[in-house]
């Protein structure tokens, strides 16, 4: 009598029971916490007008460029500020950041050769969460949000933002959302 081993059993229940297709393999049932991922390119603009916080251009391009981080994007985006008081550390009420990053959405193909191995990740990004953040930031947050919104695949998105020109408040922006980040180091 020919035997089958646990592990086949597992794949042939869950084909049985709609819950897998046959080509299934055992390591995607056994984990099923990962998504199969492709990067996709974007470029964005971002006409940043602040009353209550000032950036300077390597002050905006840092914070557009830790804010992309968090969602997600790969580690070799690139963020350009320009308009403000370029080669001054003096800060500026108006700034243009152009962002090059790319960014995981679901494969349309997971045996594809450009397949990542990709997770689904909570992000929030507040007053002090993470570290990087601020009191004050809401007009950058307010202002960044068809970038997040358009740029990343994003699901349960809550994106909150009150903010008041010149006035500083612990909760005048939370934005919350899983996003895809990759599972490799």
């Amino acid at each position: 009598m020919n035997r089958i081993a646990p592990a086949s059993w597992l794949t042939i229940c869950l084909v049985a029971f709609g819950l897998a297709s046959p080509g299934l393999s055992l390591a995607a049932a056994a984990d099923p916490g990962t998504t199969a991922a492709e990067w996709h390119p974007q470029q964005m603009t971002l006409s940043y007008s602040g009353f209550t916080t000032l950036y300077s251009c390597d002050g905006i391009e840092d914070k557009v460029r830790d804010i992309l981080l968090t969602f997600g994007a790969r580690k070799d985006l690139k963020v350009r500020a320009s308009g403000c008081n370029q080669g001054s550390t003096m800060p500026s009420h108006i700034a243009f950041v152009r962002a090059e990053f790319n960014t995981l959405a679901p494969a349309t193909d997971p045996a594809s050769a450009a397949a990542v191995k990709s997770t689904w990740v909570k992000v929030q990004i507040a007053p002090n969460r993470p570290n990087f953040m601020g009191a004050g930031e809401c007009e950058l947050v307010e202002q960044m949000k068809d970038m997040l919104q358009k740029g990343f695949k994003l699901r349960n998105a809550d994106y909150q933002t009150s903010c008041v020109p010149h006035q500083v408040s612990m909760a005048d922006y939370s934005v919350t959302a899983e996003v895809l980040k990759s599972t490799a180091p």
